[in-house]
């Protein structure tokens, strides 16, 4: 879990990138920026806000051969090795990012590169760098007084709103590439930042295996599960899914299968779906794993269990108590109406 709320930006430079395809130059500045009070609160905002939205999917510097052929790996590392080499660093970064941007649609802009203090990650306090890119530009109105009346003046700049690319650089796991969190708001070559710039693939820990084979759950419950059941059974069976996830420690897929799998016969497409999809979830060969609890939390957050009809009729599920649904909700089919219907039973309606 990453705390950003007591970093500090310690050390800032600012360098302009230019589009390299269309002969734009790049601007390195002599020295860092000198951050004043009033903008600093303003910039750790611009900068971190998106992490602290961003769901934690954490990326490492990788290289085909070695990490010691990785540039930016080795930059960080000095940066992190000397901080108060931060800046002179920071212009062979602009370097490397100018280096990249040479596809027409890359769109010219700041960098900031920033070394940052107080970072708590997994309840150990660290440092870390911030690259972050502003590429959008917005109008705005200037009023100056003139005399008797107000003059408009129409300028350009940056939306502190929005943060059109960053990463963070975190001080762990050095011997493996670090563990890096990424942001690209403006996805016209997705390449640009995430590959061919930080030169990063995702990192493949407990985090990582638990969300990747609970969307693979997601994934079968509606390509599978729905055609030959109903939605009920898809709701049903990926709130079984998650619930399994929630009260367990360890992964193991034959326990899984025979907790969730209501209909037996499901459970050789279940392992044929895998054998066929599981690549694209890189869990093709995973049958056991510890189970992250963070990371299962934040997935319930984005299931919906929602029964929308027809009939502009919703049914909302429990997803915390599957069994009020099991026990008191039936689906059948009306022969006279020549409709299918839910059934619901129950005491009291409850007050909102």
């Amino acid at each position: 879990m990453l705390n950003l709320y007591s970093a500090h930006i310690a050390l800032l430079s600012i360098h302009r990138i230019g589009n390299k395809n269309k002969n734009e130059g790049l601007f390195l500045s002599a020295t860092p920026e000198k951050i004043n009070d009033e903008i600093l609160p303003l910039l750790k905002e611009y900068f971190f806000k998106p992490f602290r939205e961003k769901e934690e999917n954490y990326f490492h510097f990788a290289h085909e051969a070695t990490l010691e052929f990785h540039e930016l790996n080795n930059l960080a590392s000095e940066i992190f090795n000397n901080p108060d080499s931060q800046h002179e660093i920071s212009k062979k970064i602009a370097q490397h990012l100018y280096e990249q941007s040479n596809h027409p649609h890359i769109k010219n802009g700041e960098l900031y590169v920033t070394y940052i203090e107080n970072v708590i990650i997994d309840n150990e306090k660290t440092d870390a760098i911030g690259i972050f890119k502003s590429e959008i530009k917005q109008d705005f109105l200037q009023f100056t007084e003139e005399k008797d009346r107000l003059h408009m003046i129409l300028q350009q700049g940056i939306n502190l709103n929005k943060l059109d690319k960053g990463a963070l650089i975190i001080n762990t796991e050095k011997e493996n590439g670090y563990k890096i969190l990424s942001v690209d708001s403006n996805r016209y070559d997705t390449r640009y930042w995430l590959e061919n710039f930080l030169g990063v693939e995702a990192l493949t820990d407990d985090i990582y295996f638990t969300k990747k084979y609970i969307k693979f759950c997601q994934d079968f419950a509606k390509d599978v599960v729905l055609p030959a059941e109903d939605k009920k059974e898809e709701v049903m069976f990926l709130n079984r899914a998650v619930n399994h996830f929630a009260k367990n420690d360890t992964f193991e897929e034959s326990a899984f299968l025979n907790e969730v799998m209501d209909n037996p016969e499901l459970i050789p497409e279940f392992k044929h779906y895998k054998t066929e999809k599981g690549p694209k979830y890189k869990i093709e060969d995973l049958t056991t794993f510890p189970i992250d609890n963070s990371a299962v939390s934040s997935a319930r957050k984005k299931i919906k269990s929602v029964i929308n009809l027809d009939t502009n009729i919703q049914i909302k599920l429990d997803f915390i108590n599957p069994e009020s649904a099991e026990k008191f909700v039936e689906k059948g089919w009306d022969e006279e109406r020549q409709m299918y219907y839910y059934l619901v039973y129950f005491n009291k309606e409850q007050k909102s």
